[in-house]
């Protein structure tokens, strides 16, 4: 009877301790901007506030990645088996078929310009044999980089309610892959690319609509709202911004316009230092 009662109060315990983790993490609106060269925090809005990542999350696929390149663990000519995991992802992904290849450098390319969940996949399973392993392997990476708020739990970033980030966190990875990567980071900022003969446009509209834009990611799933991560430079200042939980894609691109705007001013009328308080989350 004392065994049976530990382990329903085990099962209640953990019940909880995952709902928590759910209600905690929800499409709040955050912001983040920050200074690439000197570090200085230009704009914090809710930036500790737990979201969901969405398709921000194939930021870290790519850091680990490139990091594999450097390393020898993968080439950018080497092929990559689509499993039937892969495939299945939805909605967007190269749909080659299961058992087709695709090339390192296809993958890497189709997750910056279509944010292609099989690729993402591939390329996870490659490196650690499953989704889950990988997942492992992306949070360790995030917190040895400084994203201690961050859990990562699959490399495409399709809903899962323990992958959580919150927007100082997806500005750090996003300075880490400029600073780790910067011969790669120049991937980010194609507006399309070619894959056996067909001609794809990326998803990032504000990188045709913003001068100085050069990258990084978008993100949505009903539960996120709209995300996006863009680095960018103008009148010799490079910044990051994170805009999270917006509720339509030309809301969160207007927003992030604005902000580029308003730090990216000529050194002598840009704003001060904006700080936000973060909101409060709802345990119910």
């Amino acid at each position: 009877m004392l065994k049976t009662t530990s382990l329903l109060l085990a099962t209640a315990m953990s019940t909880l301790s995952f709902l928590g983790i759910v209600s905690a993490a929800a499409a709040g609106q955050a912001s983040y901007v920050v200074d690439v060269h000197s570090g200085q925090v230009l704009e914090a809005t809710n930036q500790d506030e737990l979201n969901f990542p969405a398709s921000l999350t194939k930021m870290m696929t790519l850091y680990l990645a490139f990091e594999a390149l450097h390393q020898g663990r993968l080439k950018w000519d080497q092929k990559l088996t689509m499993s039937e995991n892969a495939e299945s992802k939805e909605p967007f992904k190269f749909a080659v078929g299961a058992g087709r290849k695709v090339t390192v450098r296809e993958a890497v390319e189709g997750i910056i310009v279509l944010s292609a969940n099989d690729a993402a996949v591939a390329i996870g399973e490659q490196l650690a044999g499953s989704e889950d392993s990988f997942g492992k392997m992306m949070t360790e990476k995030a917190h040895r980089i400084g994203m201690s708020k961050t859990v990562f739990k699959n490399p495409s970033g399709l809903p899962d309610p323990e992958q959580v980030t919150t927007a100082h966190d997806m500005a750090t990875l996003g300075v880490a892959l400029m600073r780790d990567f910067p011969e790669e980071f120049k991937l980010f900022s194609m507006r399309g690319m070619k894959f056996r003969g067909m001609k794809l446009r990326g998803h990032n509209n504000l990188m045709y609509r913003y001068a100085g834009a050069n990258g990084i990611k978008t993100g949505y799933t009903d539960a996120s709202g709209y995300n996006l991560v863009t680095s960018a430079t103008k009148n010799g200042r490079s910044v990051v911004g994170v805009v999270m939980g917006e509720k339509t894609a030309e809301i969160r691109d207007d927003k992030m316009a604005d902000l580029l705007d308003t730090y990216l001013k000529p050194a002598a009328t840009t704003a001060t230092v904006t700080t936000g308080a973060p909101k409060q989350t709802s345990a119910n």
